[in-house]
């Protein structure tokens, strides 16, 4: 009997250096989400700056965010862990939505436009899911909850507008999206640089 509890304390012990290891592989690319938080504050800026943007520059940016996200995506999905598949899935369907931007960047800024509070909605709440699942392990999960409490109110401002108006709102709100997905990045790349130097 004592046997068979000594066995089963020592595999016990056995799995937790296997669990330090994984998370210390995964925390060690840190500077994967560094560099997408850069980028995705470039792209904020570019768009900021447009005074009469042009409808094609619009849609392309909206492609580039799209394979931004894939890439990021992409890169969660080689990293050991169960949940994987989803991190591709998600980077499959960023990259077919990236393709669409490309062949019809015109076509992609009028739809944008029509489902602009939809999608700021969709956006904002799965930034406060997000931002309480990463409670635990991140101690600026609050910033997370802010962007996802500030998309939220956009979404239904946004809603409310007309087609014209819209038209400018995308291309502001697409700026103010990329800039607090950059500042999230960021400071979950730096959690993560901190959570691998502990380990």
């Amino acid at each position: 009997m004592s046997d068979h509890v000594a066995g089963h304390h020592y595999s016990a012990r056995g799995t937790v250096p296997g669990l330090r290891d994984t998370a210390r592989t995964i925390t060690g690319y840190w500077w994967v989400q560094l560099v997408t938080g850069i980028a995705w504050i470039v792209v904020s800026l570019v768009i900021l700056q447009f005074d009469t943007a042009s409808v094609t520059t619009v849609g392309v940016l909206v492609g580039l965010m799209f394979t931004f996200s894939a890439a990021q995506n992409f890169a969660l999905a080689v990293l050991p862990g169960t949940m994987r598949w989803v991190s591709a899935t998600f980077g499959v369907l960023f990259v077919a939505a990236a393709i669409i931007c490309f062949i019809d960047p015109e076509g992609t800024f009028s739809a944008l436009a029509d489902i602009l509070g939809f999608l700021f909605l969709l956006v904002g709440v799965w930034w406060m899911i997000r931002a309480f699942l990463e409670r635990v392990v991140n101690p600026l999960w609050w910033l997370g909850l802010i962007s996802g409490v500030l998309m939220t109110s956009m979404a239904f401002w946004t809603a409310g507008q007309f087609f014209i108006e819209k038209a400018y709102v995308l291309l502001v709100f697409a700026g103010i999206w990329a800039l607090m997905q950059g500042v999230t990045d960021i400071t979950r790349a730096f959690t993560a640089r901190r959570v691998h130097e502990e380990l």
